[in-house]
């Protein structure tokens, strides 16, 4: 009988459709699988691969614990913090570690296990709101050791967690490691970045007939207001730094912290430019005396704390918070009154100026009865002009006969691109955003010059729709972009889900339907990837504890003999710290969309073009919008708006094509299996 159960949500990405996993305390099944990287998306791996991360904590633990005591760790992950507790205290104190997360708890229980640390730390698979004194716990505790940080600093709910631990888990005077951490800004004018938010004013440059924010309905489509996490490194050589690095606000770990705090600075313009965002980052205090410190800043930034320097790591980012609009124009040596407020789980900043001479813009969100809210990425795909020109072409391409047009995915762009340049009648599913995307479609339609009427939402899903749906009208125009709702973080062969979709739909097409886009082609080259590697490689010891038992569970490089290499995870290439591209780019396979979804398979040579060490292989679908296979849709490393999916290495191999010592040059082969079922992508990588 077990004593804890857990359920995990898993999304068939093909279907749309999520089924629940049982995750039992005692399931041997689930312990026979962890051979499989089944917390690969997580960050843990990254976590617990930032030697810096690691080795600040350690002096900070062995610097406060300095006798035996209670140890409260919350968030305790693979139990590092609490062992690193544990042997700071010798053989006496005692050590509760709380993790919520039944996966990482059965993974903690190995660690725990392999290091001998068993007895020493009781582990409560509870969130800490939920720990009581005299049943979790045998008393409160006199040290908090904790690391529920994330790159908005508040985001995992620090503060909440931190008001329960003083008021019902923590003696008075608690000590507390990290100590502080302190809030930065500084004010930065950005061309891409401006272009991730400001749709309206973007959209005015584009000169084809559709407009989806129109005169009066400005802010009818947008982004959330909030803080985004991003790496900001790569935009340096386009960044224009407009202040100075200022100080917003210090959170004190060492004493119950308030729910809502505002602060009012006054910033000084170092150079003439149009603030577009304020980027921010944070400094963490480990210790009290003020000697060991971690920084999330980005690398322009020096500080007299930060001795050593921080490597790239995917778990702790900057932040970028954007201004409304198309910025504030501001003149070198003007100040700027910025106004920031925090609440429990973030951070949000007001402007005002000084000086009344300087312009200012209608910089205040037009909220209005109804928003679309959009990832930036898509606002800013949605406003390209090159991206507009090619849907424009392919829809333009298929003729002016069709009848019948089915929108399958959740562009709210390409129903009115249809409607506006066709006859055909227009429907649209929608899958992701439902009634948002029809009360949109409703608001814009008419202002496009076109009828309420002329969009049809059908609120069904893919496998209800019948020909009464349609009222007995073949689809003989099928069309996407693609793009579902959600699936942002997926990797590019998951928006397959189209020709699921298609293949589905199938008996509602008529004979001579033309399917758009026509296929897509998997295309792969190999990289250089030396920070994302090291960030992703198997872990041996961490700061004197053995991590070895984790690397197959978190989807680790090079862990022998179960996992040569890596999973395929997606990222964003150009913020994955130093990259190098060393071969041509490749097809390895295609999928042709005007038949029936199948099994797929394809190989290709790859043909290295620069000597380097490859880390794996990056891999991305190309969208080819018409027949004659001349409008090509690329997602690919070159274009920041799309993720793709990389596939690393076991083992790095240094590449040259050009051998000079009179061996072969190096090739390698790149094969890969696309399976119908459940929209997996199977990649073999061989050296020859």
């Amino acid at each position: 009988m077990s004593s804890h159960r857990a359920f995990q949500l898993k999304l068939n990405p093909l279907t749309g459709n999520s089924e629940w996993i049982v995750i039992e305390d005692n399931d041997e099944s689930f312990a026979q699988n962890f051979h499989k990287p089944f917390l690969a998306t997580t960050s843990y791996l990254d976590m617990l691969n930032d030697s810096t991360r690691n080795a600040a904590f350690r002096q900070a633990i062995q610097k406060t614990i300095s006798k035996p005591c209670h140890v409260l760790d919350i968030g305790a992950g693979t139990g590092l913090l609490s062992m690193m507790a544990a042997r700071a205290m010798g053989d006496e104190g005692k050590v509760t570690a709380c993790e919520s997360y039944l996966p990482m708890v059965k993974l903690m229980k190995k660690v725990l296990r392999l290091n001998g640390m068993e007895g020493r730390v009781k582990i409560i698979n509870k969130r800490s709101e939920e720990l009581q004194v005299g049943f979790d716990m045998p008393s409160r505790a006199h040290v908090l050791v904790s690391e529920i940080l994330d790159s908005e600093l508040l985001g995992e709910g620090l503060i909440p967690t931190l008001q329960h631990a003083y008021d019902n888990l923590l003696v008075e005077n608690a000590m507390t490691v990290p100590y502080r951490a302190t809030i930065y800004g500084q004010l930065v004018e950005s061309t891409f970045l401006w272009k991730l938010h400001d749709f309206h004013n973007n959209e005015a440059t584009v000169s084809d007939s559709i407009r989806l924010t129109p005169p009066g309905l400005d802010s009818v489509l947008g982004i959330k207001r909030q803080q985004y996490a991003m790496h900001v490194n790569p935009l340096q050589e386009e960044i224009t730094l407009l202040s100075e690095p200022f100080k917003i606000f210090e959170f004190d770990f060492w004493k119950r912290p308030e729910s809502y705090g505002e602060t009012e600075l006054c910033v000084k313009a170092t150079n003439d430019g149009r603030v577009h965002v304020v980027v921010s980052w944070w400094v963490l205090q480990l210790d009290q005396e003020g000697t060991i410190y971690y920084s999330t800043a980005p690398r322009w930034i020096s500080s007299p704390t930060i001795t050593s320097p921080i490597g790239w790591c995917d778990h702790w980012k900057q932040c970028v918070w954007f201004v409304p609009g198309s910025g504030i124009s501001i003149l070198q040596g003007e100040e700027i009154r910025l106004l920031a407020t925090h609440t429990e789980t973030s951070f949000s900043y007001n402007f005002d100026t000084l000086v009344p001479t300087t312009e200012i813009l209608n910089h205040r969100c037009m909220t209005g009865d109804f928003q679309l809210v959009l990832p930036p990425e898509r606002a800013a795909i949605y406003a390209d002009k090159e991206w507009r020109l090619s849907m424009l072409k392919a829809v333009q391409s298929m003729g002016k006969d069709r009848l019948l047009c089915l929108v399958v995915d959740d562009s709210v762009f390409l129903p009115l691109l249809v409607a506006k340049l066709s006859e055909a009648s227009v429907m649209s599913l929608l899958p992701g955003l439902r009634e948002r995307g029809l009360q949109y479609l409703q608001a814009v339609a008419h202002a496009n010059g076109l009828s309420h009427s002329c969009i049809e939402v059908l609120e069904k899903n893919v496998q209800q729709l019948n020909m009464d749906d349609i009222h007995q009208k073949k689809v003989d125009l099928l069309i996407a972009e693609p793009f579902y709702v959600g699936y942002d973080g997926m990797l590019p062969w998951q928006n397959l889900r189209f020709w699921r979709d298609r293949t589905t739909l199938n008996d509602i097409l008529s004979e001579d339907a033309l399917t758009i886009p026509s296929k897509g082609i998997l295309r792969a080259c190999a990289m250089s990837l030396p920070d994302l590697w090291k960030s992703r490689c198997c872990l041996s010891s961490i700061e004197g504890f053995d991590h070895s038992v984790v690397n197959a569970t978190l989807g680790a490089c090079g862990h022998p003999p179960e996992l040569e290499e890596g999973p395929c995870l997606p990222f964003f290439v150009w913020q994955c710290g130093e990259f190098d591209v060393l071969s041509e780019t490749f097809d390895v396979m295609e999928f042709d969309f005007s038949k029936q979804i199948c099994e797929c398979q394809g190989k290709s040579q790859v043909k290295f073009t620069k000597r380097g060490v490859c880390h794996g292989f990056v891999l991305w679908i190309d969208w080819v919008m018409d027949l004659q296979n001349s409008i090509v849709i690329s997602t690919g490393p070159d274009k920041k708006y799309w993720k793709q999916g990389v596939k690393l290495l076991g083992t790095p191999r240094t590449v040259d094509p050009q051998s000079l010592t009179g061996v072969q040059p190096c090739s390698a082969v790149v094969e890969a299996c696309f399976s119908p079922l459940k929209g997996e992508l199977k990649i073999i990588l061989d050296f020859l």
